[in-house]
């Protein structure tokens, strides 16, 4: 698909990655894997052009990035990205250490939910 959205996946549990990827190239978007903040950190500094970010809040790697600085940079890169976050036990931060026009999605959730906050947040980009 060469039209085809491009969404960058970051997440540090490699199952979790892996049907996040599955599921979203089913739903017809092209999808970049990351499985660490700064892995993602150096795929949108490469200029990868997403237009979406679904990203857990807990990343694992070297720096210890989490979502929240994931998103906040990739928001500086490109203002009208869409973010969705993921998480287990940080929700509560969300409104707080989340980026305006973001979706918090809770752990455990169902593939569904991550396809239709990712959808709405794109139409509402336009």
């Amino acid at each position: 698909m060469e039209n085809a959205v491009l969404i960058l996946v970051a997440e540090d549990e490699q199952v979790i990655r892996e049907l996040l990827g599955v599921t979203l190239e089913e739903d017809g978007y092209t999808v970049v894997l990351a499985k660490s903040g700064e892995e993602a950190v150096e795929l949108l500094d490469k200029g990868t052009d997403a237009k979406g970010l679904v990203t857990d809040v807990s990343l694992g790697g070297k720096r210890a990035l989490t979502g929240w600085d994931l998103a906040r940079h990739a928001r500086e890169l490109n203002p009208d990205i869409a973010i969705v976050y993921l998480s287990g036990d940080s929700s509560v931060d969300w409104p707080v250490q989340g980026v305006p026009k973001s979706v918090m999605v809770s752990k455990p959730f169902a593939m569904s939910q991550i396809s239709t906050a990712l959808a709405t947040l794109l139409n509402e980009a336009g």
